[in-house]
């Protein structure tokens, strides 16, 4: 039976239906407002996107702007004397709460903090006990063949100990043929000049001494700084032309030099060891018909190299580092644009970094840019390493210094052995990170 009437079955069949209709459509309502709220800035009302799991940091901070642990007032407003505005600090607490956070979302010049991003790409990429290697080949003609694989530390040392160990298989050779094409040439590294200075050695995949030449004077005349380093005739060529009275010069990128350096280095100690060579010294490739007779694994781990670089603060070592990612992620031979792109994806992707610019990989060059944000997050990923930085007290940190810019970025170890990670951008020229840091220092919890 149907009715018509107000009242019927019908009606209260089809009211009954209007009403769960209403419930359920009030229900997915209020829960798009939970999931859309949780996703806002506390305070600000701007959605963030949605992470991926891959893109999630290691350690994500809240925003400073809802940090229950943030300094008071008064004393921020102290810290704000010490910073302009194209500065940035950042202090946040081993639960990622931020203390301080001004002007921490700013893309700033990173300088060589920088290193601290191409240390944790290399080591995502290459592994911790990755070893560089170097292998030696010889022809049917009994030419010697050296080829490179971008090993940051083939110092005199590391090349002395290599000749004692081919010259009793290798007593008589005939040219000298570096074949250092696993990185591509010309090789132009953004914010590198062509001077002498040791900062400014060029990159390449076979390279000894850093890419640079060492000396003092001894009676007026120029002599080794280094007693396990001869002066060897290029050197002497390239002190004359210098004009400089003692001190560490860079090789130039252009001319091959580091050909001409390393074939002459590697053919003294193999001479010194009993191995002669008749022919010259000269670049060239490996090729089909040859026979490898040696390959050398470095004697440092890619941790203990780290801590070289970051001891010194290396442009040289950060960038073979910057390029040999690349390889590794693009495969040979390395460019600059592979190097970017591994470690551009590698920030993004696995640390979820928003702000950056990346141009090389040393911070030598002002292109570069990151926020302290993105640094902060950057130090997430390499705490595991941080013991790896120069030590001062209860400080790891990595600094920066170019014309006009003064950076610091690391760990603060509280009392009971806990992580404080911090950042301190300054590109603002004439001020240095020393009131910023003695205040985290003083104040920390």
């Amino acid at each position: 039976m149907r009715f018509h009437r107000n009242g019927s079955p019908a009606n209260v069949r089809r009211a009954g239906r209007r009403y769960l209709l209403s419930v359920a459509l009030i229900s997915a309502t209020l829960l798009l407002c939970i999931s859309v709220w949780s996703r806002c800035e506390a305070g600000s009302g701007k959605i963030q996107p949605q992470a991926s799991a891959a893109q999630t940091p290691s350690t994500v901070s809240p925003p400073p702007s809802s940090a229950p642990c943030a300094w008071p007032p008064k004393l921020q407003a102290e810290l704000r004397k010490h910073l302009g505005p194209t500065d940035a600090a950042l202090l946040a607490a081993p639960d990622g709460c931020h203390l301080v956070a001004i002007h921490a979302g700013r893309p700033l010049i990173p300088a060589s903090t920088l290193k601290l991003l191409t240390a944790a790409a290399a080591l995502h990429h290459l592994g911790p006990e990755y070893r560089f290697q170097t292998d030696f080949f010889q022809d049917a003609s009994g030419n010697l063949i050296i080829k490179g694989y971008g090993d940051p530390l083939l110092i005199s040392e590391v090349v002395a100990d290599l000749a004692q160990t081919l010259a009793p298989s290798l007593r008589r050779y005939g040219d000298l043929i570096i074949d250092d094409e696993w990185f591509k040439q010309p090789l132009f590294i953004p914010g590198r000049r062509n001077s002498l200075q040791p900062y400014d050695a060029p990159n390449g995949a076979l390279c000894v001494n850093f890419n640079t030449v060492f000396f003092k004077r001894r009676n007026g005349k120029p002599a080794s700084a280094e007693a396990q380093t001869p002066l060897l005739p290029f050197a002497r060529k390239k002190i004359a032309a210098s004009g400089q009275a003692q001190g560490r010069i860079g090789l130039s990128a252009g001319a091959a030099e580091n050909i001409r350096y390393s074939g002459e280095l590697f053919r003294y100690f193999l001479e010194k060891a009993g191995s002669r060579g008749s022919g010259t010294i000269q670049s060239g490739r490996v090729t089909g018909g040859v026979n490898r007779i040696h390959r050398h694994h470095s004697p440092y781990p890619l941790t203990e190299v780290i801590q070289k670089l970051m001891a010194y603060s290396n442009n040289f070592m950060a960038n073979q580092l910057f390029i040999t990612t690349g390889i590794a992620a693009y495969d040979p031979p390395g460019t600059l644009a592979k190097a970017q792109a591994a470690v551009d994806r590698y920030a993004r992707e696995h640390l979820g970094l928003r702000h950056l610019t990346l141009v090389e990989g040393s911070g030598i060059s002002r292109a570069n840019r990151m926020s302290a944000l993105d640094l902060l997050r950057v130090l997430d990923a390499f705490a595991p390493h941080h013991r790896l930085l120069r030590n001062d007290a209860n400080e790891y940190y990595k600094t920066g210094t170019l014309d006009g810019i003064r950076t610091r970025a690391g760990y603060l170890m509280g009392e009971d052995g806990t992580l404080y990670r911090f950042v301190v951008l300054h590109n603002t020229p004439g001020r240095t990170t020393d009131a910023v840091l003695e205040m985290f220092k003083a104040h920390l919890p």
